[in-house]
């Protein structure tokens, strides 16, 4: 399959953008498919960024198919910072004749990427595209942990509704055969979310962080993103003061320095393949503040995969040199729990048991990662959630 078939090239002739010509500028740096030249080569990259030109199922928001070529000009006026990365932008993918044409464009090119361990860097368009991203997945046999930073969970309310933005999660958790280990979202607010859906995600074994535990608890948020396969990140979770550019903008949420630092962790987590922004609606924006903060946490997320430890633990910890390994047993419960610290990074991972016949299928699911909260906390007898979540799973 040739994906240069989905894609319409970036038009350069009206991309102005300030530093432009620079040579240290992502403008010059990043490899871009202008239709003049071949189509970038995945096996020369290492991300992939492409905007998706698709709103038709984001009803009261249309208007974000424009926000692919408004943030690239901002990114591309960004200067590298000291790490290096190769990135390709891709272009636009043109929207088909109806949305499901749409989707099978995101999901054949999403499936390209990964298969050559490409990262996907989707600008969207709305997050009803995330399904499309998690149909890749599907497409390749594999099992994912799903993050998203948003203010709502996006389950809808009518089971009857055609999949949109508001409902996508609910299409992706009926979709069969599943490949959706577990859920998170991180800033969700709680006037937004009915209590019935707060009690779904309970009995679900999902993760849900309200934005005040979050904002107060911001280093916890880097073992949520790490645990991540796929990110989905609602440019509405950004408070509107930071990010206008959205119908659904509200006066609370993260502010642009937690939105880059989400973005950042996404990029350092050495588990993550594809990340998508999406909701960002020029219509709406002031001076292209919202187009400006996008363009940055792409470049947050760009370095911090300049940063990676590559020290994600494989099925062989126990036996690695590589971490430091540590027993913790809770009182009046039967299973230790076992800890790993890694040695480059400091960061922490902690194994939740298995049964035998379900570990080949769920091998990527059974180290969790946690800090060194989480193990404070089983040393003072109480069971880390995190790893409470994952067991009740399999028990």
């Amino acid at each position: 399959m040739d994906i240069a078939d989905f894609f319409l090239p970036v038009d350069t002739s009206n991309l102005s953008y300030p530093n432009q010509g620079h040579p240290l500028s992502l403008g010059n740096l990043i490899s871009t498919y202008t239709g003049q030249g071949a189509f970038p080569d995945p096996g020369e990259m290492d991300l992939a960024v492409f905007g998706v030109e698709e709103d038709r199922n984001s009803p009261g928001n249309e208007g974000t198919s424009l926000a692919p070529n408004y943030v690239r000009k901002h990114l591309y006026s960004l200067f590298q910072g000291p790490g290096k990365a190769r990135v390709a932008d891709l272009g636009n993918i043109r929207a088909g004749d109806k949305v499901k044409d749409t989707y099978f464009a995101v999901k054949s090119v999403v499936a390209h990427l990964l298969e050559r361990e490409v990262i996907p860097v989707i600008i969207g368009g709305g997050q009803d595209i995330t399904y499309a991203n998690y149909q890749a997945y599907e497409s390749l046999g594999q099992i994912i942990n799903i993050v998203s930073v948003d203010s709502r969970f996006d389950i809808g309310t009518n089971r009857d509704e055609a999949l949109n933005h508001e409902n996508y999660l609910s299409t992706i958790l009926t979709h069969k055969p599943n490949f959706l280990f577990n859920y998170a979202n991180i800033g969700y607010q709680t006037y937004f979310v009915d209590q019935d859906a707060i009690e779904l995600m309970d009995k679900l074994f999902f993760d849900v962080y309200r934005l005040g535990h979050v904002r107060q608890h911001m280093e916890e948020v880097e073992p949520i993103v790490r645990n991540a396969d796929l990110i989905s990140f609602d440019i509405s979770s950004i408070r509107q003061s930071d990010a206008p550019g959205n119908a659904k903008a509200s006066p609370s949420g993260l502010n642009g320095e937690e939105a880059c630092q989400i973005a950042r962790y996404a990029g350092l987590s050495d588990k993550l393949s594809s990340i998508g922004f999406y909701e960002m609606n020029p219509a709406f924006d002031q001076g292209e503040q919202s187009a400006r903060l996008l363009a940055q946490m792409i470049w947050y997320f760009i370095d911090g995969f300049c940063h990676r430890k590559n020290d994600h633990p494989g099925k062989d910890i126990r036996e690695s040199a590589d971490f430091v390994s540590y027993v913790v047993s809770i009182r009046d419960f039967q299973n230790k729990i076992h800890f790993y610290k890694s040695k480059k990074s400091d960061r922490w991972w902690m194994e939740v048991p298995c049964p035998g016949n379900l570990r080949r299928k769920y091998n990527r699911q059974l180290l969790v990662p946690c800090s060194y909260k989480d193990y404070q906390e089983a040393c003072q007898n109480e069971i880390p959630e995190k790893w409470w979540q994952v067991y009740q799973k399999f028990v």
